[in-house]
């Protein structure tokens, strides 16, 4: 099995590889078609994987060693086991569709070979980080998630918006990386090994203290690569980069990386009191917070990527109350929809010449069917309707928040779902329903290429039956996470919640329709409601960004125009510049000395010396007077005779060469 391991790892690199060696060059459709057929042979192998740990079996091996100095060992060491097969069957088969779909969609595009070794790269430093078998190869994962998403997110770095972006998905992740790296130095540091294994059997026998704070830095860079909150403004910013790379970050790879973390080294949060408590609570209210917000944005991308912050805070909220096997089941399920929902987007995005206000849309089915039934299904499962894969996932949270006696939790999720519900079809709404508001902007809009919808069947197909596979997948991962199960005791208050929670949902559907399917005009900021507080509250994302802006980022810049001006400047450059001045001066005036004459140069030398001796004798004498003690003061007479001597002698030496080379200039002595 070594062997579909290694496929299934380094496929994804060496379509990278291939698509860059033509990076420069003219667009041309083998690169796709190569960097896509190299993903879906690495599903093909983490296929072969899954039913091979499916039999109850894992795969370890050591491909070589990394590391090793004194106690220090550390290798390059990948697993396959129930919670990375999940991980890795994910990412494959998200990123097998979005290659393909990017053939399409990159088509015209001048960067079409660099974007798919950007691509490649982003899913091989995912895989990287979901087999590794220890902390260190995690997070080289976890970095080069990092920087592909820069380079993916600042991908048309001709404008400025993308490469701000860009800059602040990296500076953001780098705060909490830090945290994330002490976090990875104190397991080292008071465990010896930072491998799964060994860590998590010795993890106990660590004081409570010394867990709770490794366990709090490792969230905060999950904080920072989930994007929640305070650390969330750079994921709905990140929409500035191509559709496709929207659709990875926020499905299979970045964005899910901090969920899979908390739910990898689960036994670090079991041993940490509260500590589940506190993630749950965060999550429960980015929830509601990122859904709150996409209420009233006008950007289809941003409203989308509003619902992955939200879910994400729906999966810290399973994986803080201990149902581990919840939170991915929710990351899994969620990735197909939502993938599908920003691949659906990409197609309006290219049938209304790159528009993103909905509300400059409407009546889009009449010419986009397939994408029209694809994104009402995907936003059907994101509400969490049954029979679909959102329904099996957030209500199984929800399931769990009310039997763990959380019901402040359960409440705001169960809320949550309803907004959730309530700006899905909003959207779905005003995109293809209502009067064709785009005819007023003269954009004449066409379905994206076939090939690109049957690319995105095998996700709606998912989207759809996904929760049937419940009862395989409990069965598959309970043998590594914990395997509590979540059932409300009574049947008749079980059926209640559910029929509840599905009527609640399809109200906010129906609501959505009824205000907004029948839309006629585009908004220009005017309306009494476009002018209310709580309005511009919300779309302005509760000023966070302004605080950031105001409070930090002009502070620094402040600060380093000080610093710039008053440090740099004054006192650094000019030592500097003093330092060469006087070197520079002194070269000026002593260059004479190397005038070709020996007997000049030997009265310098002779001149040095002296000076060094002189120097010499002063040390001594400052070092006899220093010293009160006799033994020391004995010492140092012996030193001072030494160097009157050694004086002595060079003047001497210093008369005979003047006196020389006096009678040799005047020619007096021949």
């Amino acid at each position: 099995m070594e062997i579909y391991l290694y496929i299934a790892l380094f496929a994804p690199l060496v379509g990278s590889l291939f698509s860059a060696l033509f990076g420069a060059s003219p667009k041309t459709k083998v690169t796709g078609i190569v960097a896509s057929g190299l993903l879906f042979v690495s599903f093909v192998s983490s296929s072969i994987l899954l039913s091979y740990v499916l039999g109850g079996h894992t795969v370890h091996v050591e491909m070589m060693t990394w590391m090793a100095t004194g106690d220090l060992y550390i290798p390059f060491g990948f697993v396959v086991d129930q919670v990375s097969v999940v991980m890795m069957m994910v990412v494959t088969i998200v990123s097998t569709v979005v290659h393909v779909y990017s053939i399409g969609y990159m088509d015209h595009d001048k960067g079409f070979n660099r974007f798919f070794s950007y691509l490649s790269a982003f899913v091989f430093s995912m895989m990287v980080l979901v087999m590794s078998d220890n902390f260190l190869g995690l997070f080289i994962g976890w970095e080069g998630v990092g920087l592909c998403s820069w380079l993916l997110i600042g991908f048309w770095y001709h404008k400025e918006s993308a490469t701000w972006a860009a800059n602040e998905a990296f500076i953001m992740n780098r705060i909490a990386d830090l945290a994330m790296l002490v976090g990875i130095f104190m397991l080292y540091w008071n465990l010896g090994s930072l491998q799964y294994d060994v860590v998590f059997a010795n993890i106990t026998t660590l004081p409570v203290v010394v867990i709770t704070w490794i366990g709090i830095f490792l969230f905060i860079g999950a904080m920072g690569k989930s994007a929640q909150f305070p650390l969330h403004t750079w994921l709905a910013d990140a929409m500035e980069g191509p559709t496709p790379v929207s659709a990875l970050i926020h499905a299979a790879t970045m964005v899910t990386a901090g969920v899979y973390l908390v739910v990898r080294a689960n036994p670090i949060y079991s041993e940490i009191p509260n500590m589940g408590l506190f993630i749950a609570s965060l999550g429960a209210f980015v929830a509601l917070f990122a859904a709150s917000m996409a209420l009233v944005n006008r950007d289809m991308k941003r409203i989308i990527a509003y619902s992955t912050l939200s879910q994400l805070g729906y999966m810290f909220v399973a994986a803080g109350l201990g149902a581990y096997w919840v939170a991915l089941f929710h990351l899994m399920a969620h990735a197909f929809f939502k993938a599908l929902l920003f691949l659906g987007a990409g197609n309006v995005m290219h049938a209304m010449h790159d528009e993103l206000d909905p509300f400059k849309m409407g009546g889009l089915r009449k010419v986009m069917k397939g994408t029209f039934i694809m994104m009402t299904l995907a936003s059907v499962a994101l509400a969490g309707i049954y029979p679909f894969a959102g329904f099996f996932s957030k209500d199984l949270i929800l399931e769990v928040a009310f039997v763990d006696h959380h019901y402040i939790i359960y409440s705001v999720l169960l809320f949550t779902a309803m907004l959730t519900a309530f700006y899905s079809f909003r959207l779905v709404a005003l995109i293809f329903h209502g009067e064709e508001r785009y005819k007023l902007f003269g954009i004449h809009p066409h379905e994206a290429y076939k090939f690109m919808l049957i690319a995105m069947a095998p996700l709606l197909v998912l989207a759809i039956i996904a929760g049937a596979f419940k009862g395989s997948y409990y069965q598959l991962v309970t043998s590594l996470l914990p395997s509590g199960e979540y059932h409300v005791h009574s049947i008749a208050t079980y059926w209640i919640m559910t029929i509840g929670t599905q009527l609640l949902v399809l109200a906010a559907i129906a609501f959505a329709y009824k205000k907004y399917s029948s839309w006629s005009s585009v908004p220009d900021g005017t309306s009494a409601l476009e002018q209310s507080f709580g309005y511009k509250l919300l779309a302005n994302q509760y000023y966070i960004p302004w605080f950031y802006e105001e409070v930090f980022s002009k502070t620094y810049r402040k600060l380093s125009h000080c610093l710039w001006k008053e440090i740099d400047l004054k006192i650094v450059d000019a030592m500097v510049d003093g330092i060469a001045g006087v070197v520079y001066k002194t070269g000026e005036k002593t260059h004479k000395i190397q005038n070709g004459n020996l007997s000049d140069m030997l009265r310098w030398m002779v001149i040095g010396l002296v000076i060094l001796m002189l120097f010499a004798v002063g040390f001594s004498v400052l070092a006899m007077f220093a010293q009160a003690q006799v033994e020391f003061v004995r010492i140092y007479i012996g030193e001072l005779v030494l160097g009157i001597g050694l004086v002595l002698v060079a003047v001497s030496v210093l008369l005979v060469t003047y006196h020389a080379a006096s009678i040799r200039k005047t020619g007096k002595g021949r």
